[in-house]
């Protein structure tokens, strides 16, 4: 007889793990036990059939399950009666957190069967779905702590938490109507609370035309009826949502494609078991669709926001029967607008209380419920693109006695492009290939995100949001000593941006009396001291761009020098300026900048960004010079804003007090959006910039003129283009054929400077990010050419190429360098 004793590392707790294994020990007759430890699942297990069982626990784990490792230890046999799961111990390193799973199919048909004793509850699940991360106060994952611990099970429930042959089995959020969490209904600026039928009410009220707050996983929602346009345009002026898009939750695909086209590779990610919001394209309406969306969901914008219902309050919102002769397989709405519960720039609302101070001035009613949410998570959003990942990925890769890991434990489609990576994906682990130092990135202002570093995987967190106020620095606090606990981590750097304005920058120095200050890159940077009395943390800055770059080496596990093409908005750069069209030679230890697109001034700094007409004169009058009256009255600026306030702008831009020089991309595509006359104003970030993209045509190859000064830092200098834009627009060209040329040119641009460097450096490695490459026809078009060229061309699919992703490129860079200088003699 053997006995060993087996460690199982990676997504083993809160999916069904334990009893899996004690049913897959019984049917071989083995002898044992199994318990959930600090660091992931150990089996102790004695039999004949033990090879048996480790190839089957490889093959057969759990769906939810993400095995990392398998660690087998030969042990003296002891003659063990039966197989048994034990309590929890708090032991160990560390194990890793399932994110939230959206409501499996069992436990919908349960919702909507009037013979179950289910039958319309809204927080049923079991040990294959329902919240996982978003209640987990502490490891290990039991129910004492989580936010269900003060939820008694009744009999009958207690009896399938411990029935091995239930899937309900050791299922810690388990509950009932009988003895779980409740809905309540609470109508604003009233004391009544509805308890009788809330879900009943709520829909009556969204078909009426009300706005509601609706509690859910991770957060609140504020919903209205998505055909109603006099409900969308009421929530946006109370919401001041200006013209940003509004998240949609539909009742099923064939709904969606109503409204938009769905590629397979689209449908999947609808309908995984993680529910995203996925981009996607608009398509117009035919005669057997039942109702229009209005205009104002998605203003200037080709793409539409859809997701599925992710939770059983969600199916029962479109589903339940409000009659008696209710079908319960005809949704009361065609489309819901769920957009984030908060007030503009602040994290979404998780408490009852909360939300009715903060939101009874958006919404008409509140939809709540009693079970706390610990952790804050928004929906995460993703578009799916044409590229191709040259790099395999593994979706569960098992190892047997602590071999490398090579692949990720983020399970990615390969032509997957995250806007923001959040609920079903965090606080899921990105492989670093090989074990490193303990790491904080505190990422950008923009769209904030941290990641942690522990052994050889780096752990995002969830989208933070603008740190632009205390309640935004108070979460990303709450959630890194969360994420510090659960993953065991005692942080031995800190890396932030070079922006000295940046509160998430003057955060990570107020960590520090070690704070070394770069000035330019990695071979430089560490250079003067910041004293501060909190702790004793060495904290360093990384550039902008070069996080940009490093988060998508991290995700390939390049080190190695690449060719990086950083596009953003806006990035503080070593000299001072405003960078954000980057050509830059990269890899771990530091970066040159090799190329950038020529400065312009931004007249009146932040305002331009706000108001993009005042780039659009920077740039006309650098292409022109004493021109520009001229050619500002072809563009009808003269006529649209006044011959006196254009006046100032020239004069303002013409003041580097006032009008800091810029090379960023998004500034550009701002400009050219307002120079078409499609849109001069930004009301969200990028909104010009996404207005042009919406008007391109893939049909059209053509492009403009551009001068590139190839020379030690190469220039990209678009005032030709610029000077022929305009004359496309005197020649009453149309929109889509120029903002479709302008595009190719950049396209073109970045190609000929990229080919440049190849032929210089030999360097085949070329790596695209930063926010501008969330536009796909950019993006789509840039890697074929490159592609077609022999080039290897790598760009993310684990976290956001705008801001969102600077922190993980912040932490890969400052990891590999401390564990270079530790191999250091």
């Amino acid at each position: 007889m053997e006995r060993v004793k087996i460690l199982v590392k990676g997504i083993v707790q809160g999916v069904g793990f334990r009893p899996f294994v004690y049913n897959l020990a019984n049917s071989l007759n083995l002898k044992g036990f199994v318990v959930n430890s600090s660091s992931g699942v150990t089996i102790d297990i004695e039999g004949e059939n033990i090879s048996d069982f480790i190839d089957k626990l490889a093959r057969k784990a759990p769906p939810l399950s993400q095995i990392m490792s398998i660690d087998i230890v030969p042990m003296l046999y002891q003659g063990y009666q039966r197989f048994r799961i034990l309590e929890s111990k708090e032991e160990g390193s560390f194990t890793l957190v399932s994110p939230d799973v959206s409501i499996c199919n069992d436990c919908l048909r349960e919702i909507l069967d009037k013979s179950d004793r289910r039958y319309l509850y809204p927080f049923t699940n079991c040990t294959n779905c329902g919240p996982r991360y978003t209640i987990t106060r502490s490891i290990p994952y039991d129910r004492p702590n989580t936010t269900m611990s003060i939820f008694i099970m009744c009999p009958e429930c207690k009896e399938e938490y411990h029935n091995p042959d239930n899937r309900r089995f050791h299922a810690q959020p388990n509950a009932c109507a009988t003895c779980g969490p409740q809905i309540t209904l609470v109508i604003s600026h009233q004391s009544s609370v509805i308890s009788q039928n809330p879900i009943k009410k709520t829909i009556e009220l969204l078909k009426a035309g009300a706005i509601v707050a609706i509690k859910g996983l991770g957060g609140f929602h504020i919903a209205c009826d998505a055909t109603n346009e006099e409900a969308v345009n009421r929530l946006r002026l109370r919401k001041r949502k200006s013209n940003k898009p509004f998240a949609l939750m539909a009742p099923d695909i064939e709904t969606i494609r109503e409204f938009c086209e769905v590629s397979k590779e689209e449908k999947e990610l609808l309908t995984s078991n993680k529910r995203p919001i996925v981009l996607l394209r608009k398509c117009h309406p035919s005669p057997v669709t039942r109702h229009c969306l209005p205009d104002a969901i998605a203003p200037n914008n080709k793409y539409l926001g859809f997701m599925l219902p992710y939770t059983p309050l969600h199916y029962l919102l479109f589903f339940y029967p409000i009659t008696p002769h209710s079908s319960l397989f005809t949704s009361h709405f065609s489309a819901l607008v769920m957009t984030s519960g908060n007030l503009a720039e602040e994290p979404v609302v998780i408490d009852n209380d909360e939300a009715i101070s903060r939101l009874s001035a958006i919404v008409d009613a509140f939809l709540l419920h009693n079970r706390d949410i610990f952790m804050r998570v928004d929906d995460s959003v993703i578009i799916v693109n044409s590229h191709q990942s040259s790099v395999k990925t593994s979706d569960q890769c098992p190892m047997t006695n602590a071999q490398s890991d090579n692949s990720s434990l983020v399970t990615c489609h390969p032509s997957l492009s995250f806007i923001r990576r959040s609920r079903g994906y965090v606080p899921d682990p990105i492989a670093l290939h090989e074990d490193g130092p303990e790491v904080l990135g505190c990422g950008a202002d923009i769209k904030n995100t941290f990641t942690i570093t522990k052994g050889r995987y780096a752990i995002p967190s969830q989208h933070i949001g603008d740190m632009e106020n205390y309640e935004t620095l108070k979460f990303f606090e709450e959630s890194l000593e969360n994420l510090k606990g659960v993953y065991r981590v005692k942080i031995e750097a800190i890396a932030y941006d070079l922006h000295p304005g940046y509160l998430s920058t003057q955060w990570a120095l107020s960590q520090s009396q070690k704070s070394e200050v770069r000035s330019e890159n990695l071979n430089t940077e560490f250079q003067s001291q910041i004293s501060n009395p909190k702790s004793q943390i060495p904290c360093y800055g990384v550039q902008h761009h070069h996080a940009h770059i490093a988060s998508v080496m991290a995700e390939k596990g390049l080190k190695d020098k690449v060719i990086g093409v950083a596009f953003d908005g806006t990035g503080y750069g070593t000299d001072g300026n405003l960078w954000g069209g980057e050509f830059l030679l990269s890899d771990v230890t530091g970066f040159t900048r090799a190329g950038h697109l020529k400065y312009v001034p931004l007249p009146g700094g932040e305002m331009a960004i706000k108001e993009p007409w005042r780039t659009a004169i920077s740039y006309l009058k650098d292409a022109v010079g004493d021109e520009i009256l001229s050619y500002l009255e072809f563009v009808r600026f003269i006529q649209r804003y006044g011959i006196e306030k254009v006046n100032d702008i020239i004069k303002i831009s013409e003041n580097s007090i006032f009008s800091p020089l810029s090379s960023g991309a998004g500034r550009l595509f701002d400009a050219v959006s307002a120079i078409v006359g499609i849109c001069d104003r930004n009301t969200f970030e990028g909104e010009a910039a996404i207005a042009l993209e919406a008007m391109t045509n893939p049909d059209i190859d053509e492009d403009y003129p551009v001068d590139i000064k190839f020379r030690e830092t190469m220039e990209v200098d678009f005032s030709t283009t610029i000077i022929r834009i305009v004359d496309d627009l005197n020649r009453d060209i149309e929109k889509e054929i120029i903002a479709s040329r302008f595009h190719n040119t950049v396209i073109t641009a970045i190609f000929r400077v990229v080919q440049k460097l190849f032929s210089l450096y030999m360097i085949n490695d070329v790596v695209l990010s930063g926010g501008v490459f969330q536009n796909l026809y950019l993006l789509e078009r840039t890697v074929s050419k490159l592609e077609s060229a022999g080039l290897r061309v790598h760009i993310n699919e684990k976290v956001p190429c705008n801001d969102a992703g600077i922190s993980l490129g912040q932490a890969y860079i400052i990891r590999e360098r401390i564990k270079a200088t530790n191999k250091k003699p």
